[in-house]
């Protein structure tokens, strides 16, 4: 075949559906409105979930972003796409960032996120629920912006074998790289932590 030039075609991966059941009485108005800048910390959230391909399946990859700073303030990943993931990334950035007042948080329409359980952790935290207009990608570029760099900084880089290697890969992509090292226009390029330190400073 290399002789030939003749590569192999490979199988289209199916990407994978979201079969839940869409909480339309959960369906938020859009209040961010493409605002992707904030006045201070732990006022304007955003968050999304994309999926990863591995010989044992998919891994689905949830995240919180401050608008602020761009820092990835939570995340969570899992072999299955349910609410608990896209709670769990919520759980963590409330831990870090200490039960913020005020905040506006973002999302798409997708069902883990007008799920009960995503909505009454909303309602427990005092959080405003904002979310995009329905298919429109734009409504939250800042976050799909945050995954488009992961893949094409690091995933799409590698053949996975396994989910667990992927989990590693983007642990180290968001705790050791971006939110330390990477460096972003809209932060007058410096880091996420970089620009929160130097609010503190």
């Amino acid at each position: 075949m290399n002789a030939a030039s003749l590569r192999a075609r490979t199988k289209r991966r199916r990407q994978p559906g979201d079969g839940a059941e869409r909480l339309e009485h959960n369906i938020a108005e859009n209040r961010l409105q493409r605002e992707f800048e904030a006045d201070g910390p732990n006022k304007k959230w955003v968050a999304d979930f994309t999926y990863v391909w591995t010989a044992e399946g998919w891994l689905y990859v949830a995240a919180v972003t401050d608008l602020y700073s761009r820092r990835i303030v939570g995340w969570s990943m899992s072999d299955s796409m349910h609410a608990k993931m896209v709670t769990d990334a919520l759980l963590l950035a409330l831990w870090r960032r200490g039960r913020p007042s005020q905040l506006l948080l973002h999302s798409d329409q997708g069902s883990q996120y007008t799920s009960e359980e995503f909505q009454s952790m909303l309602r427990a935290e005092g959080i405003t629920c904002s979310m995009s207009r329905r298919g429109d990608c734009w409504d939250n570029a800042a976050m799909e912006s945050f995954f488009s760099s992961l893949k094409t900084e690091r995933l799409s880089r590698k053949i996975y074998r396994t989910r667990d290697e992927v989990r590693a890969d983007v642990f180290d992509y968001v705790e050791r790289f971006y939110n330390q090292q990477r460096r972003h226009s809209t932060l007058d390029f410096v880091s996420p932590v970089q620009f929160e330190q130097g609010l503190m400073g």
